[in-house]
């Protein structure tokens, strides 16, 4: 049957017909490995680009300063955590769009906090709030969209 003339009549909701749940859970994590390079690719060249003006990403605990690579592991690792969270809500809430939005930005918030608190200069202060909110402004919107249309 062609699905741009399928009425549904006799197939059910979405959640009930046999393999859509997996469906969607394979969408939803397919979306958000694709967010997840988009987020990594734009933080590392946020980094980059301070780095280029001045930025000397140095962190007084140890005097390390944090490598480009750094900034993309980072990003990569906490935005499949975001993944495994909204894929959780998808499984689990009754509303899991709203819930992801809340879940996920609390979870940013909280991660503004430590670059606060490094005693780091101004600049890398500065650079590295922006560089959390960099993968949050890719991330949570895709995620939100795409647990939206997953639960339509």
């Amino acid at each position: 049957m062609n699905s741009m003339h399928d009425s549904g009549v006799g197939a059910g909701p979405a959640s009930t017909r046999p393999g859509s749940h997996t469906h969607r859970l394979r969408g939803l994590a397919g979306t958000g490995f694709i967010a997840t390079l988009a987020a990594t690719v734009a933080t590392t060249l946020a980094a980059a680009l301070a780095q280029a003006i001045g930025v000397d990403f140095e962190v007084p605990d140890g005097g390390e300063t944090i490598p480009l690579s750094g900034f993309a592991v980072v990003t990569g690792l906490f935005s499949v955590v975001g993944i495994v969270i909204a894929v959780a809500l998808l499984r689990w809430s009754s509303r899991p769009a709203e819930r992801f939005v809340w879940t996920a930005a609390s979870l940013t918030a909280i991660s503004l906090v430590p670059p606060l608190l490094s005693g780091a200069n101004t600049a890398t202060t500065t650079a590295l709030l922006g560089l959390h909110l960099v993968p949050a402004t890719v991330m949570i919107p895709t995620l939100a969209r795409s647990l939206r249309t997953r639960t339509e």
